[in-house]
């Protein structure tokens, strides 16, 4: 390394601030944070932090990095893949050329010639994507995202490789590759590097709220590839809620057509498709919700029937509640809307339920389902009312022809509704209170259901300062329970919910706070517990990504090479 610059900076902070070798304060703290620059030119000015040059984010869970190097040359560089390929690699290694060459600035951080330093090893004009099995054709839960990467080994000096069993080993590797590359003037210096990386969590998600405010597929992709940037394999989409309905159904057109809030913002077949193919060229797997039977007001006007008619006095009032769980025909119709959503439209084993938030007001004040209640033998139990529905939805879903496996929002497990054994527990409650979520999540696990967290990470709310440490200390795996137990929690999400956040906010909201779930959720838990080292590498990624084109907004007061672009 060229040069190190230690510096102490004057850091506002509205929380108490927890990192190696500071303790909890409410008052400003003088923080000194390392930076490393591989062949830096220090400037003036006084930036908070100072990043790191050519580290990976996501951390590798191991890496062996020396000081030799070689240049990359834009004009003479090739990737060569073997007899393994399909149309995922080949996109992705023309997509990676394009990343790297085309986001390159013209900064320079040495004025030395290559040749002429001790540690230059020589040029690599090649590097072998060497993918060990055929391709398969679509992202799947558990998939393998293993990966090596080799440049200059002891056993092949002079030569570049990433190899993966799976296409999705691959589609990791190739983000890695492009990130510990170091622009220098006109080429790149890559050092002699030999990394072996996986995923420590199979589900590592973001949810994205597209019913408050409608997103164009536009944003929706620019999404898909800063998750694929940080190593994301899910994209829960949250398309409906009481909001509005922009899903476009072909067997129930008028959901949307009196749904949505204008017949211009909505999804239709071939808008879904779209972000479908895209996500899968990049290993991410979409995770449709349509969350019932609470949310649904937007449902209503294109469906008569399906809600709740609400009373005052033994009268209708004019008001619709959640879904009615005692009509019949309901059943008919999610099991023919849920037909098309698994069959035509997403390609994944699973679908996200929800079942949050259900109001038992409306159920309470309508005569007929009281009738059914006592008819039933379950008077003023409106968490058994709920299981029943939820129990029918879930057999009628896994029904399907496609068998499909399902999520819940934690509120069907509290409610003591009875789930099927392999059905996923997702918990968001009491982000704000950790004890509770860690309850939380030992007693979905204790019950031996698989489980995802959530809790800590709602991107959407915000506060005036730093606030992404909150986010990096937060572990699914941290709380009290059984090496068994812990085995069921298969990883997290980040949400973005919709209420303030639109196409013009939605990337500077999401991101770069989003890299640190990423990384919570890909790297080692050794790796991943320590703030202060994870600062100057998480200013990195964030330049990187702005110097990538897109705008994700600064952690503190800084600068980064391509902000005047």
């Amino acid at each position: 390394m060229d040069s190190i610059r230690r510096s102490s900076v004057l850091i506002i902070l509205p929380q108490p601030f927890i990192s190696e070798g500071i303790k909890a304060q409410t008052q400003p703290v003088v923080a000194t944070v390392v930076g490393v620059c591989v062949g830096g030119v220090v400037g003036g000015g006084n930036p908070s932090v100072r990043p790191t040059v050519g580290e990976a984010w996501p951390r590798p869970q191991m890496s062996l990095i020396n000081t030799t190097y070689l240049i990359i040359r834009p004009d003479t560089f090739k990737f060569t893949t073997g007899s393994h390929t399909c149309d995922i690699l080949d996109k992705a290694v023309e997509r990676y050329m394009d990343i790297i060459f085309s986001s390159a600035s013209s900064r320079t951080y040495t004025n030395q010639p290559w040749t002429k330093m001790e540690t230059f090893s020589g040029y690599l004009d090649e590097v072998n994507v060497n993918l060990l099995a055929p391709c398969e054709t679509h992202p799947y839960h558990d998939m393998d995202e293993h990966y090596q990467i080799k440049i200059d080994a002891p056993d092949s000096p002079g030569e570049g490789s990433i190899i993966a069993q799976s296409i999705w080993g691959i589609l990791r590797g190739l983000e890695t590759f492009s990130q510990i590359l170091v622009p220098d003037g006109s080429a790149f210096r890559i050092n002699s590097t030999q990394i072996m990386d996986y995923p420590r969590f199979g589900h590592r998600g973001l949810m994205v709220d597209t019913s408050r405010h409608f997103l164009p597929v536009a944003m929706l992709k620019e999404t898909l590839d800063l998750m694929a940037m940080n190593k994301f394999n899910v994209f829960h989409w949250h398309l409906v809620d009481d909001q509005s309905f922009p899903y476009v159904s072909s067997a129930f057109p008028n959901l949307s057509k009196l749904g949505a809030y204008t017949n211009r913002f909505v999804y239709t077949a071939d808008a879904v498709a779209d972000v479908v193919e895209y996500a899968r060229l990049r290993g991410i797997r979409v995770l449709p919700e349509f969350d019932t039977p609470g949310h649904t007001q937007s449902w209503g006007p294109g469906q008569p029937g399906l809600l709740t008619p609400c009373y005052k006095n033994s009268t209708p009032d004019g008001t619709y509640g959640p879904i009615d769980p005692v009509n019949d025909d309901n059943y008919e119709f999610l099991k023919q809307l849920f037909t098309e959503i698994t069959t035509e439209r997403f390609n994944d084993h699973y679908v996200h339920l929800g079942g949050d938030e259900v109001n038992f007001d409306c159920w309470k004040s309508n005569p007929t389902i009281t009738a059914y209640m006592e008819e039933h033998n379950i008077t003023g139990d409106y968490s058994k009312l709920e299981e029943v529905y939820i129990t029918k939805l879930l057999d009628l879903v896994a029904a399907l022809p496609n068998k499909n496996g399902y999520l819940v929002w934690q509120e069907v497990f509290d409610n003591g509704v009875n789930i099927a054994d392999d059905t996923i527990v997702h918990v968001w409650k009491d982000e704000n209170v950790p004890v509770a979520y860690k309850q939380e999540l030992k007693k979905v696990t204790a019950a031996g259901y698989r489980t995802i967290l959530s809790s800590c990470w709602y991107l959407n709310y915000i506060s005036y300062g730093v606030d992404w440490y909150k986010y990096y200390e937060c572990d699914p795996q941290d709380f009290d329970g059984t090496d068994e137990q812990k085995k069921l929690v298969l990883g997290g999400e980040a949400c973005v919910w919709g209420e303030y956040v639109d196409r013009t906010n939605l990337i500077s909201r999401t991101w770069p706070r989003a890299c640190v779930v990423g990384e919570k959720l890909w790297s080692a838990s050794e790796h991943t517990g320590n703030t202060s080292k994870a600062t100057p590498r998480l200013e990195e990624q964030r330049c990187r990504l702005l110097g990538r084109g897109y705008n994700v907004e600064p952690l503190w007061p800084s600068y980064c090479e391509d902000d005047i672009n």
